[in-house]
């Protein structure tokens, strides 16, 4: 259930039919345009397809032209209650402002913002989190809570609408996974909007992954969502690992090889953990190719157990078997498995 309305961001389109696209954001000191490009051009080749840059400051704003002129995807600026800062943001170049228009003074700042975007031709995210809800609202539901979050985002969105702007993308994110749901679900049957999909203050590679493949995970398996930024406490390229991740498990990556693996048991003769993280690792730079590849740590079920795959192996004891299609096509010493598994993925 992908928004109706699109818009476009740079080359990339969001919402509508599009396919779902994947976000970060830098944590490098954006006035730094070198350090912030070598950061996103490693986000790009991660499968980043968007991304957002903090500019808290007019020396930031004008850094952009720098960043958005030689940055291979496009750039998303991250601006807080000074409109002159997304003016000379949009003058920079920048694909995609992230701006709350209640939070930039009168009607004239919405206004001069407003029209500057549609000059553009770029749209405006609005970005309702549940520690940003207006007093007024707050007092209203009692709380931060989905609905109360909702009502925000929808009051942003009618400042934009004074001035005949719909070029819009709309965020309502929390650190609660439940309240997340619940505010998106909302949206989604109140606007026709694109939603871009996230948990807030998720936390830690391990704590931030879980929370976001529940949270994020969930409603694109409910069918909503367009476009999903993983929050994590750490490295932004572990986002756009966690993001492709989450798109594998719920059948929306448009390539790349999924990889399945079984937990381990006792008839387990082999390093199965071993070789499963190392399939995994080699695999994940392979473009091009649309595959499942399984991992089985027995030889007598897993190529049964992994028929869907496209191809896999199964270990016996000290030996494997190398299957495609559930059926057995060469047997291979345990030290050789990951090497027939890669030669069997480059046939197909």
């Amino acid at each position: 259930m992908n928004s109706k309305k699109q818009i476009q961001v740079g080359a990339v389109r969001v919402g509508g039919d599009a396919p779902v696209s994947v976000q970060s954001m830098t944590n490098t000191d954006t006035r730094d345009a070198q350090a912030t490009l070598r950061q996103i051009r490693a986000l790009a080749d991660a499968g980043c397809e968007i991304v957002r840059c903090a500019v808290p400051d007019q020396e930031a704003a004008r850094a952009l032209e720098t960043i958005c002129a030689q940055s291979p995807i496009p750039v998303v600026a991250d601006i807080h209650f000074d409109y002159r800062i997304a003016l000379t943001a949009i003058e920079a170049g920048v694909h995609k402002i992230r701006l709350n228009p209640g939070n930039i003074g009168a009607d004239d700042r919405v206004k001069a913002v407003a029209q500057a975007a549609a000059r553009a031709g770029i749209p405006i995210r609005i970005g309702v989190n549940s520690g940003s809800v207006e007093k007024e609202i707050l007092a209203k539901f009692g709380g931060p809570t989905p609905e109360a979050m909702v009502e925000s985002a929808l009051y942003h969105v009618s400042l934009l609408h004074k001035f005949d702007f719909d070029d819009i993308c709309i965020s309502i994110k929390s650190s609660s996974v439940p309240d997340t749901m619940k505010a998106y679900r909302l949206a989604a049957a109140r606007t026709d909007y694109p939603l871009h999909l996230g948990v807030t203050e998720a936390g830690t590679e391990y704590m931030g992954t879980v929370k976001s493949a529940a949270g994020i995970g969930g409603l694109l398996a409910l069918g909503i969502g367009d476009t999903v930024r993983v929050s994590l406490t750490d490295d932004p390229v572990k986002e756009i690992h966690a993001a492709r991740a989450i798109l594998k498990a719920v059948g929306l990556a448009g390539d790349g090889i999924n990889v399945v693996s079984c937990p381990t048991c006792g008839r387990t003769r082999i390093d199965l953990i071993g070789i499963a993280k190392e399939v995994e690792q080699r695999v994940a730079s392979i473009q091009g190719k649309r595959l499942k590849v399984a991992v089985m740590g027995c030889a007598v079920n897993g190529p049964g157990e992994a028929r869907e795959a496209d191809v896999g192996i199964a270990g016996g004891d000290g030996v494997g078997l190398v299957f495609r299609k559930g059926e057995i096509v060469r047997k291979v010493p345990e030290e050789a498995l990951v090497e027939a598994l890669m030669e069997e993925i480059q046939k197909l």
